[in-house]
């Protein structure tokens, strides 16, 4: 009997080290698929899409700059593909945008308390009329409306950045795949900033949640505080017309909404018309009003900060 069990023993410790290696693997795996799950993404501007019946048209827009309403997204898409093949991650900076290319260099101003900071879009959305651009949690983090899930900004494209960067993935497709990260620094300006420059002065004094927010470890890109508008209204834009007369119609349709106004763009060379209610006092209402206008036969109606 002792014989057999002498002759079973090195079988059972192979099945044991099977085992061991089997949960081994496991473990490893695991930590690889939560840690330093990547995928390669790719340069890529993207054919028309349509979305709930709107049409969307990606392209090449080096002088694009918008004001409206920014959303942030995190957990639901944590480890999936973006729309340019790469892993979203929700504790690094990034953006999604409807039209401009993946990757493409915004400077995303909060406009409700002054910090600005260049984020680099990889990926589509968001899908809804009153939001502008989606942020990655950690960017809504660093631009302080995380808690708020919206915020008033303004939205420029960064052109030699977003050239440099679209001409390096197209040579080099996994380039700005690496993820790489570098600290934050939070700076008050004086004056204007030369974009994309990264200042080493001193930060001003910010209290213990801003300072908690900006950790050396999880961020990426330099945060800058800027002067805040005085100003900050939220209009819905029903639509805008070549001709003044066609604007004045859609006037007077909108009157029972609520108070209308035509306001003259120039836009290039040519001069637009622009149909706005409003303005609301604060996002929330800002959605009910955008609401009301898309209900009353304007689908294409969106939400505008001036």
């Amino acid at each position: 009997m002792f014989r057999k069990f002498i002759l079973l023993l090195p079988l059972l410790m192979l099945v044991g080290a099977c085992a061991e290696i089997k949960l081994a693997t496991h473990t490893v795996k695991k930590i690889t698929n939560t840690v330093t799950k990547t995928s390669k993404g790719t340069y890529k501007i993207g054919k028309p899409y349509q979305i709930k019946g709107i049409w969307y048209y990606p392209a090449v827009n080096y002088g694009y700059v918008e004001k409206g309403v920014a959303s942030w997204y995190g957990p639901q898409f944590h480890g999936r593909k973006t729309a340019n093949g790469e892993i979203f991650d929700m504790n690094t900076v990034s953006a999604a945008h409807r039209t401009l290319p993946m990757p493409s260099i915004v400077r995303v101003t909060n406009l409700e308390n002054g910090r600005a900071m260049n984020i680099r879009v990889n990926d589509r959305g968001p899908f809804a009329k009153n939001r502008i651009i989606d942020l990655s949690r950690r960017a809504a983090q660093l631009l302080g409306f995380k808690h708020a899930g919206t915020a008033l900004v303004k939205v420029e494209i960064i052109a030699d950045e977003s050239r440099r960067i679209a001409m390096l993935a197209q040579k080099n497709k996994t380039f700005f795949a690496k993820g790489r990260r570098e600290d934050v620094r939070v700076v008050k300006l004086g004056g204007k900033q030369n974009v994309g420059s990264r200042i080493h002065k001193k930060p001003q004094p910010q209290s213990k949640k801003f300072m908690k927010d900006l950790d050396h470890k999880n961020a990426t890109n330099v945060v800058t505080l800027v002067p805040i508008p005085k100003t900050k209204r939220i209009f819905v834009q029903a639509g805008a017309f070549v001709y003044r007369d066609l604007a004045e119609k859609m006037q007077k349709l909108l009157d029972p909404l609520g108070p209308t106004r035509v306001v003259e763009a120039i836009i290039g060379k040519r001069r637009y018309f622009r149909v706005q209610v409003g303005p609301a006092p604060n996002v929330k209402q800002g959605d009910k009003l955008l609401n009301e206008v898309i209900a009353s036969g304007y689908p294409t109606a969106k939400l505008i900060v001036e």
